[in-house]
């Protein structure tokens, strides 16, 4: 079963949107790549026919291999061989999971990005409580049309 969750609440400030599939853990897999991949996948950050070769893929995979480190976008451009527009495409989509903190760096105060707290895990429990709120304010929502239909 999949489901796609569009977060949009006044009080998170943000919107972002991540799929929700019934799986089972990976904890039995031993490649991190496949895991990464997967679960890219289960989340919908890389579609389906997108893999380990893609700029999104290879992007994730820069923060999570350096997760403390301040990356620059001309640096990330440089280094998967891509475009900045390409870049700013995939970095929008993970900052919008709230994964990704952005700081002002260097001498020219340039924007740089690193994995939120420095860890994958300590980041994505931002994910998570950014998705309780909104299901927390679904049901809210469900309780109030009930009540409203209900009279």
């Amino acid at each position: 079963t999949t489901k796609d969750i569009k977060l949009d609440s006044p009080y998170l400030n943000m919107d972002f949107e991540l799929r929700v599939v019934k799986n089972t853990p990976l904890t039995g897999e031993n490649d991190y790549e496949n895991v990464a991949e997967t679960f890219l996948k289960w989340i919908g950050y890389l579609s389906e026919g997108t893999g380990k070769s893609s700029i999104a893929y290879r992007l994730f995979l820069s923060f999570l291999l350096h997760p403390k480190k301040e990356w620059m976008v001309e640096e990330l451009a440089t280094e998967l061989e891509t475009t900045k527009a390409t870049i700013y495409r995939h970095l929008n989509k993970l900052k919008g999971l709230d994964i990704l903190e952005e700081k002002i760096v260097g001498d020219k105060k340039e924007k740089g990005y690193s994995l939120r707290y420095g860890n994958f895990s300590n980041a994505w429990n931002f994910v998570e409580a950014h998705v309780k709120v909104a299901m927390e304010n679904y049901g809210k929502t469900v309780e109030h049309l009930q009540e409203l239909v209900s009279k």
